[in-house]
């Protein structure tokens, strides 16, 4: 099992989600968080007063899949991501040790 979490734009995320739901892939987290990275934020003018925004709005993802649909995740997050600007986000993999199901004590894969 695997651990992926991705940082996108906000309004990629409905796309993001309906393209792993066709493909399966169900069960997620999602978080609104702040951010930035090379793009160290920007500037925004307001009533002829510049401001700088440090960090810009994401959305975070968290799924754990197993195994065999780390990669067709990994595949669909970057297609339905991708706006080809800087600051489409990143994709983390991490190994997943163990799962649990509070709700019926089921271990492993099938807990998620």
């Amino acid at each position: 099992m695997k651990k992926i979490e991705a940082l996108i734009k906000p309004y990629k995320l409905e796309q993001v989600k309906d393209s792993l739901s066709e493909v399966g892939v169900e069960g997620m987290t999602i978080s609104e968080v702040k951010g930035f990275g090379k793009q160290k934020g920007y500037s925004q003018h307001f009533l002829g007063v510049e401001s700088k925004v440090d960090f810009v709005p994401k959305i975070k993802i968290e799924l754990v899949v197993p195994d065999s649909q780390v990669e067709i995740a990994v595949k669909i997050i970057m297609k339905s991501a991708r706006t080809g600007n800087i600051g489409d986000g990143k994709i983390f993999i991490l190994p997943m040790e163990e799962a649990v199901h509070i709700r019926t004590g089921v271990y492993g894969e099938k807990a998620i």
